[in-house]
């Protein structure tokens, strides 16, 4: 009777950690430009207690610049930033299998639109919001319960230019970002130095106008990416030509300043290029990537009672052309892609002071631009 006991609570103790290992595991899912070494989307097998991975498959597609992933994560959803005379981009769907990590393509379809270079998908999971940067247009396209894609319910073309003839010499939209609540879609377009506010209506896909119809960026800012506090009372606009961060009020699809922040350091010097934006899970820290002659992360910690930030340091990248990065599900570690070094580094994050130090390890991947996450299990 004994024997049997302990035997039993043998098999239990390797499931209770058969089943933590699981936990741990996760897909890196990681877009690309297929300019140089990439062929397009890369899964990798990533686990959070030791830091390492594993390729497990890459599918081939064209400029997979963006992705976004479907609620149930059963499908991926990538632009390929490709143009041609205003309607040469596209957005590609693939079924994702949970149990070999191997993404299968299922249809392609027009954004609309020239370079698209950001995606996302409503909380229903029945339609695609795209950027398409080069002709300053946005699109909303249905989704199916196959993740087959349909043609554009919706597409919004602005109007306008900036300061800076040389890069805002007309609308270029960056980024297309749907609130938690399904209600609103949030649209940075660093031609205009605007964030664009629009109802979204989930029945048809149709776009109107927000009460407050948009977010002015200082002149020459050029906003880029926007993101929210997990409390939702706080957002964070990242500004690519300015350098800087705003941080804002938020309720309702209106947005408040509360204040203006330098994510670059005063010394450094030459092309800014400030790029992606992501607050920690716990809404204690906010990190933004610069990249050119800068090559950093700027880490600030976020005051909880006002949203204000503190900026606490700057992280070297360990690359060259920081461009997207990530937090990982465990929060453990910050994953950095270099566009230009080709390679995705990887930091230890520490979750009590939100500091940043160099595991020694760094994926070999071409031109990586974006970085996504899917459970295991």
């Amino acid at each position: 009777m004994y024997r049997k006991i302990s035997l039993l609570l043998f098999g239990l103790s390797l499931l209770t950690i058969g089943m933590a290992q699981q936990d741990s595991l996760h897909y890196l899912i990681t877009g690309t430009y297929t300019s140089g070494k990439s062929e397009g989307i890369y899964v990798y097998l990533f686990n959070s207690n030791s830091g390492t991975y594993k390729e497990v498959s890459h599918v081939k597609t064209s400029n997979p610049s963006f992705v976004a992933i479907s609620a149930d994560e059963k499908f991926v959803y990538a632009v390929n930033e490709n143009g041609n005379k205003d309607n040469g981009g596209e957005v590609s769907s693939f079924a994702f299998d949970k149990s070999t990590g191997v993404l299968t393509a299922i249809n392609k379809q027009y954004t609309v639109g020239d370079a698209p270079c950001y995606i996302d998908l409503d909380k229903t999971g029945r339609w695609l919001f795209v950027a398409n940067y080069s002709s300053g247009t946005l699109s909303v396209l249905p989704v199916d319960a196959s993740g087959n894609i349909g043609e554009a319910a919706t597409t919004i073309k602005h109007e306008g230019s900036g300061v800076n003839k040389s890069r805002q010499e007309k609308p270029h939209v960056h980024c297309t970002y749907i609130s938690s609540d399904n209600k609103w879609l949030f649209v940075p377009d660093l031609g205009i130095d605007k964030v664009m506010v629009y109802a979204f209506d989930a029945a048809n896909g149709s776009l109107t106008p927000g009460e407050q119809p948009f977010i002015k960026i200082n002149d020459g800012g050029g906003p880029r990416h926007i993101t929210f506090h997990p409390n939702n009372k706080y957002a964070y606009i990242i500004e690519e030509m300015g350098g800087a961060v705003n941080a804002y009020d938020y309720a309702g699809g209106k947005f408040k300043a509360i204040q203006h922040i330098k994510s670059v350091q005063k010394t450094d010097t030459g092309f800014v290029g400030s790029a992606d934006i992501h607050v920690s899970d716990d809404g204690k820290f906010l990190y933004a990537s610069n990249r050119g002659g800068f090559n950093t992360i700027a880490l600030y910690k976020i005051n909880q009672q006002d949203g204000r930030l503190t900026l606490i340091g700057h992280q070297k990248a360990l690359g060259d052309f920081p461009r997207n990065f990530t937090i990982d599900p465990s929060g453990k570690f910050l994953l950095v892609a270099n566009q230009k070094s080709d390679d995705v580094v990887i930091f230890r994050r520490n979750r009590k002071t939100g500091l940043l130090t160099s595991t020694g390890k760094r994926i070999s991947v071409g031109n990586p631009v974006c970085l996504k996450w899917i459970s295991v299990k």
